[in-house]
């Protein structure tokens, strides 16, 4: 909880929301800038293109599979102490990136990156609540964050053009480490510390066989892609994938303090929203990975160039997304969810019949709608989630369906990336956007109901034995 001290320094609360924010605004910036550097990180590297999708996913895949665990150990360690955790490894990670000598050292580096960022997006939104306890003050607060991460976005590609067209692609990298260092000293000086709240440790069999579970199965779509699913190494890596999801779900349903507790996706609510989140990034980031590549690959144009033409897409998710959410309070989550993604889709099938027009007006409508789609989809797909578990568990409500929209992400890159053709990877994001909103639509129209608690387990006396 924040300090006397603090709570009564208005600008030092302020200032500690800034750096909170900024942590989030790492996390995105590195979703977006990357993907702007890919065709020269490739051509430097000579780097193919099952390669540059794990640059994409490796960073992917770690985020998503360490979320939740991180957002137990900020109970356990403190919200402070683990985003400066965070924030030093994710410093560390992109030295290791503006260093690497060949592709593998920078997918492993992407990995350490991703590490960073699952430690910094969980803390960087408990900062913020613990500053700013208020009902009143909390949701501006919270809109400051989302604005100031949001604003990753449209930054990421422009910023990632402005440095890689002088100074080459490391230099995308570089400029973490500086951000890092101030943003430690500031977080040193202006975050409160607090301490955890329990001693439990995270469920570590569950962490570690989901996060195989998501490996062996981009593994498989990655290498599937790039020399034939039906290839003994995919189907062994497939197989694996399918196993330890299995143990996975045997392991969460048993354990008294799960990672994730399956039995809320018997509701059809929570189903639809983190369906719906899922198929959302894997719709919009495997067309971005398209896209960035073709317009650099196929159209010829520069890092910049690109970037320019992305704003578009990119814009509308951080200009609206603080509005929209209002429309979600209005009108309920479902529609906003269900219509957003719809018109998501809609925007990348209409670019997928004529590629052509990606650098024209009428691709930039487009990839506006696109862009608008996300923006309204987003708020409402959370909020449906929320609900769906009720208020006393909005917090790791909101926190699964952020993962799946980090997994559906990951499969999205690994999957959609893989084809050769860029009409085939938007039809085949348009159809994924439309297929999220359908469900979207038809799962979360019923009401939302809490779920009970789950008992706790009676513990057997030690020496109850049968006579």
């Amino acid at each position: 909880m924040p300090t006397r001290s603090t709570q009564s320094d208005p600008g030092g609360r302020r200032t500690a929301l800034l750096v909170a924010s900024a942590g989030y605004f790492f996390v995105l910036l590195d979703v977006t800038i990357v993907n702007v550097a890919l065709a020269r990180i490739g051509g430097d590297l000579g780097a193919p293109r099952a390669e540059i999708q794990w640059v994409v996913d490796a960073y992917a895949v770690v985020l998503a599979a360490c979320m939740l665990t991180a957002g137990d150990l900020v109970d356990l360690l403190g919200s402070r102490r683990l985003f400066l955790a965070g924030l030093g490894v994710f410093g560390l990670g992109s030295a290791a990136c503006a260093l690497a000598p060949g592709p593998g050292s920078l997918i492993a580096a992407r990995a350490v990156q991703g590490l960073g960022a699952a430690a910094i997006l969980p803390t960087s939104l408990a900062i913020v609540n613990q500053l700013f306890p208020g009902d009143g003050e909390r949701p501006r607060a919270i809109g400051v964050w989302a604005g100031v991460g949001g604003s990753a976005l449209v930054l990421g590609p422009i910023l990632g053009g402005l440095l890689i067209d002088p100074f080459g692609w490391r230099a995308i990298f570089w400029i973490n480490v500086p951000l890092a260092l101030i943003s430690l000293g500031l977080a040193f000086a202006f975050i409160p510390a607090g301490q955890g709240t329990r001693t439990r440790l995270p469920d570590v069999a569950g962490q570690l066989l989901g996060t195989g579970a998501l490996l062996a199965l981009v593994f498989a779509l990655i290498d599937g892609g790039s020399g034939g699913f039906g290839s003994p190494v995919v189907v062994i890596a497939g197989a694996s994938a399918l196993a330890l999801g299995v143990a996975f779900a045997i392991v969460e349903l048993n354990s008294p303090r799960p990672m994730l507790d399956l039995r809320w996706f018997k509701r059809a609510e929570f189903s639809g929203a983190n369906l719906g989140a899922a198929l959302m990034n894997l719709g919009t980031l495997g067309a971005l990975f398209a896209i960035s590549l073709h317009l650099q690959d196929g159209e010829g144009l520069s890092p910049l160039q690109t970037g320019l033409n992305l704003i578009p897409l990119a814009a509308p998710l951080a200009l609206l997304t603080p509005l929209t959410g209002r429309l979600a309070a209005v009108v309920g989550p479902r529609r906003p969810a269900g219509w957003g993604l719809l018109c998501c889709g809609c925007g990348y099938l209409g670019i997928a019949a004529d590629p052509s027009r990606i650098t024209a007006p009428a691709g930039w409508a487009l990839l506006a709608l696109a862009g608008v789609g996300m923006a309204v989809a987003v708020p409402g797909l959370v909020a449906g989630a929320t609900e769906a578990l009720g208020a006393e568990r909005a917090g790791i409500a909101a926190a699964v369906n952020n993962t799946s929209r980090q997994i559906g992400g990951a499969i999205g890159v690994a999957l959609i990336g893989g084809f050769a053709s860029i009409s085939t990877s938007l039809a085949a994001s348009g159809v994924a956007l439309v297929v999220g909103g359908s469900a979207a639509l038809a799962a979360m129209a019923g009401g939302a109901r809490p779920i009970p608690r789950r008992a706790p387990r009676p513990r057997r006396c030690p020496d109850a034995r049968p006579r």
